[in-house]
């Protein structure tokens, strides 16, 4: 007999499976990754295969039969890493399937049909008719003339000729033409933003040395295992060059590329490169995509009809069979890591995926994590492709700003004023949205929080709202206070809403455009920076995605307002964030023959992070920031995972994270630590206790968190409660 072992498709943590169904006739084509719909006690539900065995511990009479297929699904590879996701971030295999199945497959979800279209050819009963002086109208005549250059829809025939649709009909049914079907693709939108398709440029030494060595390491398959790379170059070193050439010796070896980048907002500029360089064997895959749009990339590179895939993390999860190449371009950005379950990081899921390939990784960023640095063979690319040194940076002490000065200091006002009276472009960067982050009445002090959260409101000015950033609680901005009818209401602080509407007054007649999550209406990001990169001279503001590998030559002026705020966070990751953000700002000025400057606003010009970054010193941070990580055995000399427990009951969650910490405790591998369980700030109308678990033996640490998490499931503790498991949090 054959046997598939399925998992069904279910939220519940509690849920124990895969389950043994009965292949009986008319299953024969089913394998691994095929979608079933099955019986499941009184309910029909989906579930994926995740094996197909000749045996069974249950006898087979007592096996039931699957009712339908749905559709072949996913492939067995995939599955693969599916469990092993699920294995190691402590998520269900259902979800963690959910992750690499096709748009619009498992629970909730609405499958995706494909689109079609009538379509018409000319028969050769149809030539002779025009040949031959056979009886048509005139419309007729013009309609299998145009058909004689080849099949189209029927509409764009109707269109073009200026028939109707019955008249085709006629012509059908006289044999003259052949009316059939055929797929529509739902391309995506491409925005060519700063492309280059000239062909491949001349490659410096540097580059040519790191992309001989990523091809002798392609070259290698099977001796040894996969490589890992870190492609450690400075902005403006041309990573993106190594990046295509190493794509193009993997097609020319008849396997397929994944080049992941950290935000949908660099898709556009990205797939614009390769498609430049790759044409239509580059699909894109990301969430902006419309669902038939994501459906049809997905299914291409299923299918093998595009080879290369572009996208963010999930891009990690394309559908490609004999993968030679991962590209992960700016590694150490932290969007790499899922914040919903499962919470997997892309970065160690391209690992997976390398592993089982015997495919290269090639890790690039010019600010490397200490994790990478620690672990990667380093390919170097120390100078800018174009000669030109890294700009200066000037470092402007806040502390020591004139009276009365608010966001923008002085001197940061001038070189501003300077882009624009030489037709120039700058970046200014303020890592928070909206307009202000505190409103407070001067007269009694009220202070406007979040009802369902312990956090402030942010002022938003268009509209003028109040936004709680956690909860999404929205509010007007009243007119008096509630507490003492004081009109004296104070927006204090500045985010990129408010620095947009003084640069619009500071700099008119200048263009000014914003970039961050506000902005981010389906394709906005991609059209802001097409407009910027089309405009002969502005200013883009924004959060830190105006940091991330954007490729502008006309960019002269890169100005970092609040540099040190990051610094303040309660992580030990505060100092590589702030680093990563100044330096890779810091990058997107001068490159271009009028070259460039920064300006890094900050009331801690001392601080090692920005001491290190306005000097390009990457080894010297680095050695450092591994110094303090080894002293303090946080990773990579440790592994950690977080537990939240979230529960509108302030008693009932602090108790159970109590006996959580209690038998997780007793589980851990010798030499763990755990810490907690410790409160936090209130959200969305929960209130929350952690647990940090330290360890330097991952997998058994691991696999006692997934132990107690499963018996708190099994025995009902979990219910009203939200727990959430994070294996390497960021």
């Amino acid at each position: 007999m054959r046997v598939a072992r399925v998992e069904p498709l279910t939220t519940a943590r509690a849920l124990r499976g895969p389950f043994d169904y009965l292949l009986p006739e008319g299953f024969e084509g089913v394998t691994a990754g095929a979608v079933l719909e099955v019986p499941f006690g009184r309910r029909r539900v989906v579930g994926v295969v995740v094996e197909v065995a000749d045996s069974s511990d249950f006898p087979e009479e007592r096996l039931l039969e699957p009712i339908r297929q749905l559709g072949q699904g996913t492939t067995p590879e995939l599955v693969e890493i599916a469990l092993e996701v699920a294995d190691q971030y402590c998520s269900t295999p259902a979800r963690a399937l959910g992750l690499v199945l096709p748009p619009g497959t498992g629970v909730g979800g609405r499958r995706v049909k494909e689109r079609t279209e009538r379509t018409c050819r000319l028969t050769p009963e149809g030539s002779r008719a025009l040949e031959d002086g056979a009886r048509l109208g005139a419309k007729q005549r013009v309609a299998l003339e145009i058909l004689g250059g080849g099949a189209m829809s029927t509409a764009r025939l109707a269109g073009e000729a200026g028939v109707s649709s019955s008249t085709v009909k006629r012509l059908a049914d006289r044999g003259l033409v052949e009316i059939g079907e055929r797929q529509v693709r739902r391309e995506p939108e491409h925005r060519e933003v700063g492309s280059e398709s000239d062909g491949a440029p001349p490659l410096t030494e540097a580059q040519a040395a790191a992309l001989e060595r990523i091809e002798r390491a392609l070259g290698n398959r099977g001796d040894g295992g996969p490589e890992t790379f870190l492609l450690a170059g400075v902005t403006g070193s041309g990573k993106t060059e190594v990046y295509l050439g190493a794509v193009e010796h993997v097609l020319s070896q008849g396997r397929s590329a994944i080049v992941l980048v950290p935000e949908i907002g660099l898709t556009p500029q990205a797939v614009s490169r390769f498609r430049a360089r790759l044409g239509d064997t580059v699909a894109v895959l990301h969430s902006g995509l419309t669902a038939g749009q994501r459906h049809d990339e997905w299914e291409r590179l299923r299918r093998g009809e595009a080879t290369v895939c572009v996208g963010p993390r999930s891009a990690v999860f394309a559908p490609l069979e004999d993968i030679g190449l991962i590209v992960v371009d700016e590694e150490h950005d932290p969007s790499y890591k899922q914040e919903s379950d499962p919470r997997y990081d892309a970065r160690r899921v391209a690992e997976m995926r390398a592993r089982r390939n015997g495919a290269v990784l090639v890790l690039g960023t010019a600010t490397p994590r200490p994790e990478t640095w620690l672990s990667a063979e380093r390919l170097e690319l120390p100078d800018r492709v174009d000669g030109l040194g890294m700009p200066p940076v000037e470092v402007v002490d806040m502390r020591d700003a004139p009276p009365g000065t608010g966001a923008l200091h002085p001197s940061t006002i001038d070189a501003l004023a300077t882009v624009r009276e030489r037709g120039e472009k700058a970046i200014v960067m303020i890592n928070r949205r909206g307009f202000s982050p505190w409103l407070t009445c001067r007269t009694c002090g009220h202070h406007w929080g979040c009802p369902n959260c312990d956090v402030s409101l942010i002022v938003h000015r268009d509209p003028d709202v109040l936004v709680c950033h956690h909860c999404a609680h929205r509010e007007p901005v009243p007119p008096s206070c509630p507490e003492c009818s004081g009109t004296t209401l104070a927006r204090s602080g500045a985010g990129t809403e408010r620095i947009e509407v003084e640069l619009r007054d500071l700099m008119a007649p200048m263009e000014v455009f914003r970039l961050d999550a506000d902005t981010g209406a389906s394709g906005a990001h991609g059209e802001i920076l097409e407009r910027f990169d089309r405009a002969p001279s502005a200013i883009l503001v924004g959060t830190q995605m105006v940091a991330k590998g954007h490729d502008f030559p006309e960019v002269t002026l890169s100005v970092v307002l609040d540099a040190d705020a990051t610094l303040r966070f309660p992580d030990f990751r505060a100092e590589e964030r702030t680093f990563s953000l100044v330096t890779q700002l810091a990058g997107r000025s001068g490159r271009g023959p009028a070259g460039g400057r920064v300006i890094v606003q900050t009331l801690a010009p001392g601080a090692p992070a920005i001491a290190r970054a306005s000097s390009h010193d990457s080894p010297g941070f680095l050695e450092g920031e591994l110094e303090r990580r080894k002293t303090l055995d946080y990773p990579p000399y440790s592994d950690l995972i977080r537990l939240v427990f979230a529960c509108e009951d302030e008693t009932r969650v602090s108790a159970l994270a109590e006996r959580a910490a209690r038998e997780i405790g007793d589980r851990l591998p010798p030499g763990s630590a755990l810490l907690g369980p410790a409160p936090m700030f209130r959200a969305r109308g929960r209130h929350r206790m952690r647990i940090l678990v330290k360890t330097e033996d991952r997998s058994d640490a691991v696999t006692a968190v997934r132990e107690v998490v499963e018996e708190l499931g099994s025995d009902g503790a979990l219910r009203g409660v939200v727990l959430s498991v994070d294996v390497d949090p960021q």
